[in-house]
């Protein structure tokens, strides 16, 4: 049984050394498995403490808590998931959402959901204020960004707020980075094309963005014409170099403004202008290279 003794937390930075990484995770663990288990080894990585530490302070056996961290075998109940990342000092409200959004994952019923969940009494925890912050600038921009990949409201909703609890999870990590907005949406962005529809040789799949685009809503006679062009162009930005593609997509089918963007990415607005002008000469070579037979 786990210990019901406090939460130590991790050592101060620079008072540890890092420990050693645990064994790889298990290629078997999903999409949503690996969003809570990644930020959670990486913790444990550097917080210098080890598997023993672990065994300690949460009261599980070194094999059990071994196989968590790797991901291997059946999907771990949510006790012992708490009880290692509390030892760890990881916030739990974000990652109680994510542990159940990979247990769905896993085919786990909604009773063993909530039975898991039950046997741990925890108060909620409330994020740092610079977080909030962050979350509610970027948020209408991340969901324009992922609905023209994702299509629903549901998907879009899903991915974002996903990525803003993994952000939580590793927020001391990402507000000690030298570009917090960089790897905020290198990070979001993963989540997206992670779930996002692909061709055969593994190239984005837009033609679906183009329905909902103003120029196919008009309904106008020249509609059909203006369907294929637009397949065309959508197609040509997903061979675009990442951030060309992004810098495109968030301008012209997210409709932000070139003021907007640099913040978003994370990005100079000097080195956006350029790769903007570098995306826009490449969908012209695109369009008007001849396909061939």
């Amino acid at each position: 049984m786990p210990s019901s003794g406090p939460a130590q937390p991790p050592s101060p930075p620079g008072t540890a050394k890092r420990g050693r990484p645990p064994a790889p995770i298990s290629p078997d663990a999903g999409p949503s498995h690996r969003a809570w288990l990644e930020p959670v080894r990486s913790t444990l990585f550097t917080s210098g403490l080890t598997l023993d530490d672990l065994v300690d302070r949460s009261g599980y056996s070194k094999t059990r808590i071994s196989e968590l961290l790797r991901g291997n075998g059946y999907y771990p109940a949510w006790e012992i998931t708490f009880s290692v990342t509390r030892a760890l000092g990881v916030p739990t409200q974000p990652l109680r959402r994510l542990w159940t959004a990979a247990a769905r994952e896993a085919r786990k019923g909604n009773d063993w959901i909530r039975h898991c969940i039950q046997q741990v009494a925890h108060d909620g925890d409330t994020p740092p204020l610079p977080y909030q912050a962050f979350t509610e600038t970027m948020q209408p921009a991340y969901s324009e960004y992922a609905r023209a990949f994702l299509l629903t409201d549901q998907r879009t909703r899903f991915v974002v707020h996903e990525t803003f609890d993994i952000l939580w999870l590793s927020w001391g990590e990402a507000a000690a980075s030298a570009n917090l907005n960089r790897y905020a949406w290198q990070l979001f962005r993963s989540r997206v094309m992670l779930r996002t529809p692909r061709y055969p040789d593994g190239q984005p799949d837009l033609r679906a963005a183009v329905f909902s685009t103003c120029e196919i809503h008009d309904n106008n006679p020249g509609h059909l014409v203006a369907l294929t062009e637009l397949i065309d162009l959508f197609d040509a930005l997903t061979c675009l170099p990442d951030d060309q593609m992004d810098v495109a997509v968030l301008q012209h089918l997210c409709g932000l403004s070139g003021h907007q963007i640099p913040d978003v990415l994370g990005m100079p607005p000097a080195i956006v202008r350029a790769v903007d002008h570098h995306a826009r000469a490449t969908v012209e070579v695109l369009l008007n290279t001849p396909t061939p037979e």
